[in-house]
């Protein structure tokens, strides 16, 4: 790195000369070191993240066994195109997400360079073999940014209308909001009427050809929204009644973050097609689209192509990653740390009106914020300066949801007991200058 740069110099030349105004705003920090759950800035400054670049350094920043595998391959070969030449790190990496897969018989895997080009090729599979063509996705899901993608996204702010026109054959369900149901049910009472509706949806909604139901076991980017325990047991029953694949999108639930190996395995189902990427690789960019032997053979030569995926670098820290994730026991890590994150945030919540529910499964949590108890007001504008002043603070977080007013934590699956106290302590006293004003 150039020595010398400063950080307005930096925020200067993103300005300047990188696109930038796809998203809010940039925070107001360069980040150039990470160990571990810590990141340090270029002034010095030192941050628990917890956020993981969007869930994605599971086994934290710069993992030895990770780093030392990248550049390992790094001095044989850093590329050489996937779907030309036999590599040696794909086949390995292909050979190990079979054994880990959330189902026994998906043992077919393409590789790209992230999710939504994973979920691009699961539509494409689902498409080519069930010689369907619709789609039904879920209300408040998000899938990936590429048109495909959007198309299956239940998220009006994500499908801006000046993109169109999407994909046609596309139907959405309720989404499993239980704190904000739009059926007007409360669980269990309401018999999973949110699943059981995709039986209506199917014979009401669309022509009879629904090649997929694609949804996320705990929806990411609609507000760490967890589905109740039976609910994918009725999807799934629904779906094989009516010849339907289930596509499961773990881009963000995937390798440990939810305190299972994947997050579908919390339901009991077997999926027919899983997407991956983001905590599949420590941080280098790489995409996976696993499923059946059936289904990945219908493909036919032409038909689906990536230059940089299966990229040798990529998968050789991808097969390091994993290893990691299954010597340290980091899913199970998540689960117990987890745990003890949540009860620190719902010790918070029994304190402070504004929290209007805490949920999630290993270390993947939101708080949604709401100004008022009984009509659930989202709290936008407050939402936003909790992350800003937390950031302050030493600590990164997310923030999102359909309603913008999900603080999300997603620290690195290494997170320690001590860490997760200052998370919640940073996280009360941001909240506690929120609600005054």
């Amino acid at each position: 790195m150039p020595r010398g740069l400063t950080t307005p110099e930096i925020v200067d030349k993103y300005k300047r000369n990188v696109i930038v105004s796809c998203v809010k705003k940039l925070e107001p920090i360069v980040l150039v070191e990470g160990k571990g759950a810590v990141v340090k800035d270029l002034d010095g400054k030192e941050y628990i993240d917890c956020w993981s670049g969007i869930a994605v350094s599971n086994v934290g920043h710069c993992h030895p066994k990770v780093v030392k595998a990248a550049k390992e391959q790094l001095d044989r070969m850093i590329h050489a195109c996937n779907y030309v030449y036999h590599t040696v790190p794909p086949a390995l990496l292909a050979e190990k997400l079979a054994e880990i897969a959330p189902g026994k018989g998906l043992q077919k895997t393409f590789f790209s360079n992230s999710g939504a080009e994973s979920v691009e090729c699961a539509l494409k599979l689902a498409r080519k073999s069930t010689k369907k063509h619709e789609f039904i996705g879920l209300y408040c899901s998000f899938h990936g940014r590429t048109l495909g993608t959007l198309s299956v996204t239940g998220q009006a702010g994500r499908r801006r209308y000046d993109m169109g026109p999407y994909l046609s054959g596309v139907s959405f369900a309720p989404a499993p909001y239980c704190y904000r149901c739009s059926l007007g049910q409360t669980y269990p009472k309401c018999n999973l009427q949110c699943a059981r509706m995709i039986e209506d949806i199917i014979s009401y909604s669309t022509s009879g050809n629904v090649a997929a139901f694609i949804a996320e076991p705990l929806l990411g980017e609609g507000g760490i929204m967890v589905p109740p325990d039976p609910y994918f047991g009725e999807v799934k029953r629904i779906l094989d009644k009516n010849g339907i694949l289930l596509i499961d999108d773990e881009v963000q639930t995937g390798f440990g973050r939810t305190g299972k190996m994947f997050g579908i395995e919390h339901y009991g189902v077997e999926p027919d097609i899983v997407c991956m990427a983001k905590g599949i690789a420590g941080g280098l960019p790489l995409g996976a689209c696993l499923t059946t032997a059936k289904i990945g053979d219908s493909f036919e030569p032409g038909d689906h192509l990536s230059t940089f995926g299966g990229n040798p670098v990529s998968c050789a820290a991808a097969l390091a990653n994993i290893d990691a994730i299954i010597e340290e026991r980091l899913p199970e890590r998540a689960a117990t740390v987890g745990s003890t994150l949540m009860r620190g945030l719902r010790g918070v919540q029994r304190a402070h009106p504004m929290i209007g529910e805490v949920r999630g499964k290993g270390l993947m949590i939101g708080a949604e914020l709401v100004r008022d108890q009984n009509t659930r007001e989202p709290a936008r504008e407050e939402t936003e300066k909790i992350r800003d002043r937390m950031r302050e603070l030493g600590v990164l977080v997310g923030s999102g949801g359909p309603k913008a007013n999900v603080i999300r934590f997603q620290p690195p699956l290494v997170v320690t007991e001590e860490q997760v106290d200052r998370i919640v302590e940073v996280f009360e006293e941001a909240l506690q200058e929120a609600e005054r004003g």
